[in-house]
């Protein structure tokens, strides 16, 4: 039985994906490793963009992953933690704008 629902092995088997759907795989990492490549943003800024987002959406695989990146790429500890504020500030910024859609309904309804 696993002790965790995310097992950390698992991250090492991402690439297996193409096993049920290679097709579908292949342009899913086609496309994956053309994003990733330098453009306009370098290679290290689109790493700390994935580790926001990776917060944001809970993916504790693509946090592992994008973690290990940075470290690699020479972004530290400080870094990061400020691309998970500024992923924080954001997520709550949304929840709380939302508030407008709920005073707007109470305003309705009470009007």
């Amino acid at each position: 039985m696993k002790e965790t629902y995310y097992n950390k092995e698992d991250l090492k088997k991402f690439g297996e994906i193409t096993e049920w759907q290679k097709e579908l795989g292949d342009k899913f990492f086609d496309y994956y490793n053309s994003v990733f490549k330098e453009g306009a943003l370098t290679a290290r800024e689109k790493s700390l963009i994935a580790l926001a987002v990776s917060h944001a959406v809970q993916c504790p695989y693509c946090i592992d992953a994008y973690t290990t990146d940075l470290l690699k790429k020479g972004v530290d500890e400080e870094q990061m933690m400020e691309a998970v504020h500024v992923t924080a500030a954001i997520k709550g910024g949304a929840a709380l704008v939302h508030g407008v859609q709920m005073m707007n309904q109470v305003n309705d309804k009470l009007m």
